[in-house]
Formats: structure tokens, C-alpha cells, sequence
């Protein structure tokens, strides 16, 4: 069997005409790429006006010109967060277990990213900061976000949100209009094949980004980096992710986190996004591939043999494996899902995992007269507004905040730890 597995051997030939190819001063494929890098002024003028953009006093200013009444929520944020008005990890775990935790002993190393998705619109947030601090709860330490850019561009909520982050201590993913489901930033549509959600199982490729969009979605990429230093975008297309790993190689600081959307659903499928993401590591072992959601299909098994995949390729602490507890309760998986006490004993075994909720518990789902929805992630603030459904996905959103302390609680019952919004909930 020895001599048979020999045969997969990549020999280094090919290895050579790889990078002849990549190398190649012809090669139009890259060529469109470093003229996009060019058009933004080269890598080094990339990272710089990027690293100026994500300062907090930039969001501030920003919204001064575009919301300034969100300045006085972030400004009772930090109140709050200052005066510790927020639980603690240690109260936390006694209010859940009483004396009990006095006789146990959690791992940290092991510890579960709390994950909230979608968090749309920044009065959401507010609410379940509110309700955090009142029934002492607690707030997610990553937060997943797929509203229109341009829209949240426009209203102030994109700055917003990117100063709340940085004030309580979590990691956010936005979602760019270059994508499949939606007109792209010009109002175009994306994908010439796609009239819809509806019509998606006609072209089985998926909802990604068809012909030249891949190279508009880095251009919209460099233009949100630059300009407001958003740093973290979801990644649903191979060619995107392979473009983003082309970015990071290339030196800009870029990260991502691929999709659900991408159908990883088995350990082959996961060895080839991460040995893609191996070959174009970069020297130090990094690489911009900062989370790996799987598909909702997956079980633990096949998470596990991605996280030894993981493992030996040097990636345990720099890609976080999301995986989805619940999800919205109509439009992308059958009901009932409920993937909690399957993560109770995966996170025994698998570091750096997150727990990500996109729908409420079940039981609160089942009785809601408007359940969740994931299609409606993708229709425009105004149409929420006339549609009368504003307050039904106000309340969407507060069911995933409760789903997301369900699970730390379950954690906390069964000995294990999480992550929660890290400058909010102090662990000593």
C-alpha cells in the first residue's frame, strides 16, 4: 500500500510549472489582478490608508457626517463597558452552575467562539446590549454581517458597527455586494444565470461570481479596505478565495472567511480549500483565511478530519472552524436543526471552533408568526420597511442572541468554555 500511496507524490516538475506559470510576466490571470493592486496604489499605499481607515476616531468622524445620533449609543457603550455593568466570565459560570463550578476546572484551550449571524442593522446591536446588561447575558465574540454595502455605506450603519466592534472586543465579517444572490454594486445583476434564489438549482455551480466578477470583487474588496479599513469579508467563490490568497501572498493584509455558502461538505473537499490555503501561506505560516464554515450537511466526523487537516498544515490557531448550531428556520435547511449537543462533544476534541447562530432555538422559532429567513438577509432596508416586517427581524434578531447564550450555557453545564465579546466580559 506503501508503494501505491507513493504515486501522489507531487514531483517537482510539476511543482515548477506551477510557479512558472504563476510567475509568467504574460500570465493574464495575475496580470488583472496587480492592476487592480496598481489602481489602489501598490500594496505598501494599501495597507497604510487601511490602517489609517480602521482607527476608531475615522468611524467617529464618519458618523458625524452621516449618523451622528450613533455616536451617542457608542458613547453609553463605552459608559457601560467601562463601569463593567457587563457579567464576567467567573459570574457567569456561578450564576449558571451556583457552587458547583467552585469544583471545576475548565480548559481554555478548548475554548468555543460564540458566534451571532446576521446582525444587520446597528439598533439591533443596541438592543441586545441592553438586554445583555439587563438579564446579564452575554454578547458574541464574532459577529457575522450580510446587509448591502452601499446601503450601510450610505446610513451610517457600516461605520457603526465597525466602531462598536472595536469597543467591545470582537471580531466581524462583512458581506460585499459582488455576490451572486444580488446586484452588484453598480445595480447590475451578478450572475447572468440567476433570477433569484428560486432559480439557483438550475445551475448547480453555485451562486458565486460568474466570468469577471471575481476581479470586481476585489476591487470592491480594496475599496472597503482602504477606505474604511473593513478588513474581514465572507467568501463564497473558489476564484475569490483563490484571488484572496494571491492578495495576502502579495503582502496586502487582507482576511476572509469562506461560507456556507462554498458546500465544504466533506474531508476531501476541506483538504483541497486548505491545501490551497497552504501553498500560498505566507513565510511566518500565516494566512488570510481566518475562518472555515462548512456546510450544514457536515457531521462531526467530517469536522474532526478537518481539523487534523488543520493540524498538520499549521493552521490549528489561524483558521477557526465555524460550524452553524442553529439556522434561520426558513430557505436553507430542513427543520428541525439543531447542532447543539453535537458541538457539546465535538468542542471536547477540536480547538478553535465557533459556535455560529443564525436561527433562534427551536422552540421559539416554531411558534413565532414570522419565523426566520435567510432570503430576507438579502432584500434592502426600504423594502423591510414596506413590507411591515421591521419589527418581526428586530425580533429575529434578539431569538440568535438568546440561541447564542443558550449554548453557553449548555457549555457551561457540560465544563467547557467559550469565547465571549472579550473587552465586555473579563475573565478574572
Amino acid at each position: 500500500m506503501r508503494k501505491i500511496q507513493k504515486k501522489l507524490e507531487i514531483s517537482e516538475k510539476e511543482l515548477k510549472r506551477i510557479n512558472d506559470f504563476i510567475l509568467d510576466e504574460n500570465n493574464p490571470l495575475i496580470n488583472e489582478l496587480l492592476a487592480i493592486i496598481e489602481k489602489y496604489g501598490g500594496i505598501d499605499k494599501i495597507n497604510r490608508k487601511a490602517q489609517e481607515a480602521s482607527q476608531y476616531e475615522n468611524y467617529i468622524n464618519y458618523l458625524e457626517k452621516i449618523q451622528p445620533s450613533y455616536i451617542k449609543d457608542l458613547e453609553w457603550l463605552i459608559k457601560k463597558r467601562d463601569n463593567r455593568e457587563f457579567i464576567s466570565i467567573p459570574e457567569y459560570r456561578r450564576k449558571v452552575l451556583g457552587d458547583k463550578v467552585d469544583s471545576m476546572n475548565f480548559n481554555d484551550d478548548y475554548a468555543v467562539t460564540l458566534e451571532l449571524s446576521a446582525c444587520q442593522y446597528f439598533p439591533f446591536f443596541i438592543d441586545i446590549v441592553k438586554d445583555a446588561i439587563e438579564n446579564q447575558e452575554l454578547i458574541p465574540a464574532r459577529i457575522i454581517r450580510v446587509r448591502k454595502m452601499k446601503e450601510q455605506e450610505a446610513d451610517g450603519d457600516l461605520m457603526a458597527m465597525a466602531a462598536a466592534m472595536h469597543i467591545i472586543g470582537a471580531s466581524w465579517v462583512e458581506t460585499l455586494d459582488t455576490k451572486g444572490t444580488a446586484p452588484g454594486p453598480d445595480g447590475k445583476p451578478v450572475n447572468v444565470h440567476l433570477g433569484g434564489p428560486e432559480t439557483i438549482t438550475g445551475y448547480f455551480g453555485g451562486v458565486g461570481q460568474p466570468n469577471d466578477f471575481a476581479l470586481k470583487w476585489i476591487d470592491e474588496y480594496l475599496y472597503y479596505y482602504t477606505t474604511y479599513g473593513i478588513k474581514q469579508v465572507l467568501n463564497i467563490n473558489p476564484g475569490t478565495v483563490l484571488l484572496g490568497y494571491f492578495l495576502y501572498k502579495l503582502g496586502i493584509n487582507n482576511e476572509f472567511k469562506i461560507s456556507v455558502y462554498m458546500g465544504n461538505d466533506n474531508p476531501y473537499s476541506c483538504l483541497w480549500t486548505l491545501l490551497t490555503a497552504k501553498l500560498f501561506a505566507r513565510d511566518d505560516g500565516s494566512s488570510p483565511l481566518i475562518g472555515f464554515n462548512l456546510s450544514n450537511s457536515v457531521n462531526n466526523e467530517t469536522i474532526e478530519m478537518a481539523a487534523y487537516i488543520r493540524k498538520e498544515f499549521g493552521f490549528t490557531d489561524v483558521v477557526r472552524l465555524e460550524h452553524h448550531i442553529t439556522e434561520t428556520w426558513k430557505s436553507i435547511v430542513r427543520q428541525p436543526y439543531d447542532r447543539r449537543n453535537e458541538l457539546i462533544d465535538l468542542a471536547k476534541k477540536v480547538k478553535n471552533i465557533s459556535a455560529k447562530h443564525e436561527g433562534g432555538d427551536i422552540t421559539i422559532e416554531k411558534k413565532r408568526e414570522h419565523p426566520s429567513d435567510i432570503q430576507e438577509y438579502f432584500i434592502s432596508k426600504k423594502e423591510i420597511k414596506e413590507q411591515g416586517i421591521w419589527d418581526a427581524i428586530r425580533i429575529n434578531h434578539l431569538d440568535r442572541y438568546k440561541a447564542v447564550n443558550s449554548t453557553a450555557k449548555a457549555l457551561t453545564e457540560n465544563g467547557l468554555s467559550f469565547i465571549a465579546a472579550k473587552k465586555l466580559h473579563k475573565t478574572k
